[in-house]
């Protein structure tokens, strides 16, 4: 891993160097949150495939400070969009405003114009302003009154959310949930991380300043280009091909299931699986790689039957005992 003490590495397209400075995320990201490495992980191969991720977990388990700590991190621009239930889809893609000096509307861009969208509690909003992230998610542009705006590139919308269960929450719909590349759940702490956090704050820690912190960018534009190039040259030979392709129409035929992965949901963890297998310092991919992403690639694209929720029956278990019974190529 890079040294985070070294200078900023967001110069450079060599691939070697932008993977230094994608290892190097984890350490800036850790002076802010504690214990939280698969997420970041997580963050990481999602810019690299081009993807959005759904971060979920109960408050308090830093969601937010996650994505504020890789946004700073990072060189690139970003803004926060704090979803209730009053926000409006123009709040979000932007509107026309009328400008009575020139007695024209102009087009005033909204927050998801940026690199990285900080989508906060997206399911405190109705449905119909989740839907407003729709076009911008999957075509990369906002169109507002016929006219079709491109987003700037890289765009990642980094979403949290509470579990449905809690008070005043939407269930997010399926056309959603499927343009997020990864579902990411934030666990509660271990009892040592816990301590870890709460010593950091008697120590003076404040979340609010990333800055006084230490945190500082270690990776830009140019790194991401390299490794996206990089991770495209990674080898996927047909044996691997054919157990991504067996693991998702599994979960079509699961008993526990009403709704398996889509064909979008096979090259999903086809193209995280190359982006995991890159990092890791391989160029070609093997069955650890795909099983290392499937749960989070894979958890929000299937639907449990009624009475197998009612039984504990979660998507991880359904997953993982298809991951268990599936043959792995040699």
């Amino acid at each position: 891993m890079m040294d985070p003490t070294t200078d900023n590495a967001g110069t450079t397209g060599d691939p070697d160097a932008a993977r230094a400075s994608l290892e190097a995320l984890r350490a800036e990201i850790a002076k802010a949150v504690v214990g939280q490495d698969p997420a970041v992980t997580g963050l990481v191969v999602a810019l690299l495939c081009r993807g959005h991720v759904l971060l979920e977990g109960v408050p308090g388990v830093a969601k937010t400070l996650l994505v504020r700590a890789l946004a700073s991190a990072l060189e690139l621009d970003t803004k926060r969009v704090q979803f209730t239930p009053d926000l409006m889809p123009s709040d979000v893609t932007g509107s026309l405003v009328y400008d009575t000096r020139s007695a024209e509307f102009s087009f005033q861009p909204g927050p998801v114009f940026t690199n990285l969208l900080l989508a906060d509690e997206i399911n405190r909003t109705p449905p119909k302003t989740q839907s407003s992230l729709l076009e911008a998610m999957e075509e990369r542009q906002v169109t507002v009154d016929g006219t079709p705006r491109l987003l700037p590139d890289p765009f990642l919308v980094a979403a949290t959310q509470n579990p449905v269960e809690y008070e005043g929450t939407y269930p997010l719909p399926e056309a959603q949930l499927d343009r997020f590349l990864l579902k990411l759940t934030i666990p509660l702490p271990s009892r040592q991380d816990e301590i870890d956090v709460l010593t950091r704050h008697a120590e003076g820690f404040n979340p609010r300043d990333l800055k006084g912190a230490g945190l500082r960018s270690v990776a830009g534009p140019a790194d991401l280009e390299a490794a996206r190039a990089a991770v495209a040259k990674t080898t996927v030979s047909p044996e691997i091909t054919a157990y991504v392709v067996d693991i998702c129409r599994a979960t079509r035929e699961s008993p526990s299931l009403t709704l398996g992965v889509s064909p979008r949901g096979a090259t999903a963890l086809l193209a995280t699986s190359r982006a995991w297998a890159w990092l890791t310092g391989r160029d070609y991919v093997i069955p650890d790689d795909v099983k290392a992403l499937a749960l989070p690639t894979l958890r929000h694209r299937v639907q449990l039957r009624p009475e197998a929720e009612m039984e504990g029956v979660t998507a991880d278990s359904v997953i993982n005992a298809i991951l268990a019974h599936v043959p792995v190529p040699r």
